[in-house]
């Protein structure tokens, strides 16, 4: 394109999503269950009645369009911040200016910061009082898991409103609306002719599709008849938007949907969760780590070769890496998601730690204790031991306990694959512990 082009067709310079966004509720599309008629956050709103609220959603649903709206119909002075490239002094400031408000003009002050999550505790806690006294309204915008990212002291003092991911009809709207409404787009012929592709490729974010759109056309500006084809869109993206923060609730919640597919033998559903947490960038050697554990908490002695292949795939991924680390990490899934499950040993080992931290620390027995010494063999150290090679199939019966624990029983296998054998075999060796 050249910069004749640019000129004559006048390209914004502020991109399309800011240029149609709603500045009233009757525009604003999605979130009824908050906006709605007769709805909380509608009546806060339209009432100029705002409280101090926290709204939690995926990105390109409206929170920060949400918070413009409140600007344009609030009495209250508005203040913006982004906790990406602010910090404790621009918050002081605003709230010195807002007791000010408080204090001699009897006005509220209301602080919309953009990405709460953002600021570490310091910065959270520096809210805490304003927010208490009402000095300031404040409106926080997230995309994380106010339960994990903002302190309990400030979740207290707020409401949480969830926004829901916008609906197909939703993002529809919107797309409709920006092709009848913006200036640029409305006076040119624009076709697009897979509107749902559109959709699909933004990956649910407004904000991403209005952008894909603007790109697409001005990339087509040549066209007496712009026709915006799935081959353009693909063009314009590369690649869809794979919502996903490798450090956010999300990643989270994918590694656990992988977890439990495996836990419970769906090989389909784990391979499913393995592709979206790679597509979104995870770190292989992460899902290798935690297929190293389940390998152990789940499966166990029902296949023992369970924690080899898994050992070895983290081994192998950290050797070749991605890309062909997700045919190891699909194989690992998969084998693991097959597999017989038991989490004896997991149980074992928990309710062994329990007994070591709730009952007394009982001595070791006589016969088991190390007697390097002539000394400690004098004063009874090892003594009456029995050593099972001398015995009949390498097997004595005998106290590997203390006196107080005689007989407690930690393990207890299951009949699935491998761990049955060692069950029989147990059952064969000590016929005193009924339970195996």
């Amino acid at each position: 394109m050249n910069i004749n082009l640019k000129k004559e067709f006048n390209i914004p310079k502020i991109p399309l999503a800011e240029r149609v966004r709603p500045r009233s509720l009757d525009d604003f599309q999605g979130q009824k269950h908050l906006v709605g008629a007769g709805k909380p956050l509608r009546i806060m709103i339209e009432n100029d009645t705002l409280s101090s609220i926290i709204l939690w959603g995926p990105p390109g649903t409206g929170k920060t369009t949400l918070a413009k709206i409140i600007a344009e119909h609030t009495n209250s002075d508005f203040y913006q911040l982004n906790a990406v490239s602010s910090g404790v002094k621009e918050l002081r400031q605003i709230i010195e200016k807002a007791k000010e408000n408080l204090t001699y003009y009897h006005k509220r002050t209301i602080l919309f910061i953009d990405e709460i999550h953002r600021y570490n505790k310091s910065q959270q806690d520096a809210l805490l009082s304003s927010v208490e006294t009402g000095e300031i309204i404040l409106i926080g915008a997230t995309t994380e898991n106010p339960s994990f990212e903002i302190i309990s002291a400030l979740r207290s003092r707020v409401r949480i409103f969830i926004l829901h991911e916008l609906s197909k009809n939703d993002l529809q709207n919107i797309l409709n609306n920006a092709l009848v409404k913006d200036e640029f787009l409305k006076s040119l012929k624009i076709k697009i002719e897979d509107p749902d592709y559109l959709i699909f490729i933004s990956g649910g974010d407004a904000r991403i599709m209005l952008n894909i759109l603007e790109a697409a056309v001005i990339q087509e500006l040549n066209n007496e008849e712009i026709i915006i084809t799935k081959d353009i869109i693909q063009n314009v993206v590369q690649k869809k938007n794979i919502i996903y923060d490798k450090n956010g609730e999300e990643h989270y919640n994918l590694i656990s949907a992988f977890i439990k597919s495996i836990r419970g033998s769906d090989p389909d559903a784990a391979v499913y969760w393995l592709a979206r947490m790679l597509e979104g960038g995870e770190d292989p050697l992460f899902i290798a780590r935690r297929m190293i554990i389940l390998a152990s908490e789940d499966i166990g002695n029902a296949m023992p070769n369970a924690l080899v292949l898994a050992e070895a795939t983290f081994s192998a991924c950290e050797k070749i890496g991605m890309p062909e680390a997700r045919i190891i990490l699909s194989q690992c899934a998969i084998y693991l998601a097959s597999a017989p499950k038991s989490n004896s040993s997991y149980i074992a080992i928990d309710k062994a730690i329990n007994d070591v931290n709730s009952l007394p620390q009982y001595p070791v027995p006589f016969h088991l204790r190390n007697a390097p010494t002539n000394f400690m063999k004098d004063i009874g150290y090892s003594k009456g031991y029995k050593y099972p090679h001398d015995y009949e199939n390498n097997f004595v019966e005998e106290n590997y306990l203390p006196e107080e624990l005689k007989n407690k029983q930690y393990y207890f296998p299951t009949e699935n694959g491998m761990e049955k054998t060692i069950k029989d075999r147990l059952q064969n060796f000590w016929k005193g512990r009924k339970k195996y």
